[in-house]
């Protein structure tokens, strides 16, 4: 199947006189007939459910779609993308290991690694996505464990490198990481391009509609970590947590990654996406395809409005031809990126701060890649403690502004766009 099609009939499948609708099962427990029915459950013996804290039927189900847009082999759904990013270290990496992340990941997942992991006892290197071969290789160590990146950065819109990372990570005997929420799988596939597990915050254009919080893991189901067992003793030695089973071996390369995070991760953090949420997340998978395609458009309409503009200072936008990154998201990304876009109001902070009071359709929120257009002036709402000069220092100027342009009629936004910066 087609990718858009996968986004309305992959996950379930109902089967003769079931319902049509993906059903909610809001539940916590299951019954079983006898102690030995649910023993096998616990020993990971049978498949099925006994507790909601580590999986459900609605969430496998959305997560199995995810997995088929991705290409992957096993999904798993968390509570919300920071507890996906989390697990898909911290299943891999424990105390003594090391990571190696790029620089520009977005500044939730940047204080999760620099600051609340590395009190985990795990160490992080941090690189430019744009670094030299040299400065690449020198960031690995003996106990790297993998190398985590975003396919567009959240805000600054750096388009990753995969391949290059992948090839550099597969060289170390390490799985490549790839937060794929701003492109979507709709216009990224990072698995093709050498990606071993795929994470995102759901609760962007996934769910699409600010209706609910989540995240999602994905395993690609082709890093051999058998190959380098030594590296990986949680996934190839036995778990005595659960009488003995050695994942790779018990479910092989296809399941071992997940099943782990749902057997260890899961129960014994118990970040689970609620099954109502897991269900209107699938309302918003099943126009993904639709949405991304106007999200894309519309921003690109939007840029190059602004970059024709006097009243506007620069543009950060990789679908415009004048983009940095613009033949590197031509390679990655070649139906388009994503809605969002930065740009600088001419006049600094005043400027850009009077250019907000006066939109119309564009709403003010921290949120981003939803279908209503959302706006944000950093200098005067999320950084307003900084200086100037502590601004640019954060790589933050006291200019910009974060646009992410929603699924309305184009002509209307750039309208309202017009007029504010006019009002200024």
């Amino acid at each position: 199947m087609k990718i858009e099609t996968k986004c309305i009939q992959a996950g379930y499948v109902p089967k003769n006189g079931e319902s049509r609708l993906m059903p909610i099962v809001q539940s916590t427990t299951f019954k079983y007939d006898t102690s030995e029915d649910m023993g096998k459950l616990f020993d990971l013996e049978a498949s099925g459910y006994f507790y909601t804290r580590l999986q459900n039927p609605t969430n496998d189900y959305v997560a199995a779609k995810i997995a088929a847009l991705e290409g992957g082999t096993a999904g798993m759904l968390t509570s919300s993308g920071q507890a996906a990013s989390f697990y898909s270290v911290f299943n891999i990496a424990g105390c003594g290991d090391h990571v190696v992340a790029s620089s520009t990941i977005y500044g939730g997942t940047f204080n999760l690694f620099n600051v609340t992991m590395r009190r985990m006892g795990i160490d992080f290197t941090f690189v430019d996505p744009d670094c030299s071969d040299e400065e690449l290789e020198a960031a690995f160590k003996p106990n790297t464990k993998c190398v985590f990146g975003e396919t567009l950065a959240n805000p600054a819109l750096i388009v990753f490198d995969i391949e290059r990372f992948a090839n550099a990570a597969h060289a170390h005997g390490v799985p490549l990481i790839i937060d794929n929420t701003f492109a979507t799988p709709i216009n990224c596939r990072p698995i093709e391009f050498g990606a071993d597990i795929v994470t995102h915050s759901t609760t962007k254009y996934m769910d699409g509609h600010d209706a609910s919080v989540g995240g999602c893991i994905v395993d690609s189901g082709k890093f051999d970590w058998n190959k380098h067992a030594d590296k990986f003793p949680g996934l190839t030695t036995p778990d005595e947590s659960y009488h003995g089973i050695t994942y790779t071996e018990k479910f092989g390369l296809a399941g071992a990654f997940i099943t782990k995070a749902t057997a260890q991760l899961m129960r014994d953090f118990g970040s689970i996406q609620s099954p109502m949420n897991a269900y209107l997340l699938n309302l918003g998978l099943e126009s993904l395809a639709v949405r991304m395609d106007r999200h894309c458009s519309n921003a690109l309409k939007v840029a190059e409005y602004l970059e024709a503009s006097d009243l506007v200072s620069w543009v950060n936008y990789p679908g415009l031809k004048s983009n940095k990154y613009y033949e590197r998201a031509q390679k990655y990304m070649p139906n388009g990126t994503c809605g969002v876009i930065s740009f600088g109001v001419k006049g600094g902070r005043e400027a850009a701060s009077s250019f907000m009071k006066n939109l119309k359709v564009a709403i003010i929120a921290t949120h981003v890649a939803d279908a209503h257009t959302c706006i944000l002036h950093p200098a005067s709402s999320t950084h307003r403690q900084l200086t100037d000069e502590e601004l640019i220092a954060s790589g933050v100027s006291p200019d910009l502004v974060r646009l992410s342009v929603g699924i309305e009629n184009v002509d209307d936004i750039i309208a309202d766009i017009d007029q504010a910066l006019k009002a200024i």
